[in-house]
């Protein structure tokens, strides 16, 4: 089941890396550069912080053929106008509830503890993205007034380790946590729920 969670991720989150990169009408180097990036860069990290050998997308190197591929195809397509930026919305939440799952499975397994766990299911759904944002020259949203996302990773990870202590079968569980990811995700951002947060002053001090 991990195994092919992971492996939606893996395609869901390098789709979004190209459809992004497409966005900033980046060449095949900087597509396939990208595509990676966001889809390994939140895994990555969750492996260094759980000391795994070899990096999932090196243990497992059909992952980069997979991400060269997608980039190769769509490089002959034309960049993507402004207007399709909303169509983002969707592999970006779809890769954030299968990342974030499949990374605090991974450190459940790794013998943290549940709260360790469910931050390493956010540190997988959400760096990629962040690094990407980083790459592109954006302020990353995770870490600016935004539509929650964090937020939805980490309470569909206690939705799982719920789920899982009520001995739901797993088959059950894992689907049922990523849905609730990738729908409260979509609806932060359809009505823009964000957190708390200081108002952004501007320079006249208002």
């Amino acid at each position: 089941m991990q195994q092919a969670v992971e492996l939606l991720a893996v395609i869901t989150s390098g789709v979004y890396g190209v459809m992004l990169a497409k966005r900033h009408h980046m060449d095949f180097v900087g597509v396939f550069s990208l595509a990676l990036i966001v889809a390994f860069g939140g895994g990555t990290l969750r492996d260094l912080f759980l000391d795994r050998h070899p990096l999932f997308w090196i243990g497992r190197h059909h992952y980069t053929v997979i991400i060269f591929i997608l980039a190769l195809v769509t490089s002959v397509f034309p960049a993507l106008p402004k207007s399709t930026e909303d169509f983002l919305h969707l592999p970006d939440s779809l890769g954030l509830g299968l990342f974030s799952v499949a990374g605090a499975i991974a450190a459940l397994e790794a013998g943290t503890s549940l709260f360790i766990a469910s931050l390493m299911g956010v540190i997988t759904g959400t760096f990629g993205g962040v690094i990407g944002d980083i790459v592109c020259n954006k302020v990353p949203s995770l870490f600016r007034p935004a539509p929650l996302c964090a937020t939805c990773s980490f309470s569909g990870c206690w939705l799982l380790f719920s789920l899982t202590a009520l001995s739901v079968p797993e088959s059950y569980a894992v689907p049922v946590a990523i849905s609730s990811i990738v729908l409260f995700r979509l609806a932060a951002i359809r009505w823009n729920w964000q957190l708390p947060h200081d108002p952004v002053e501007t320079d006249d001090g208002n």
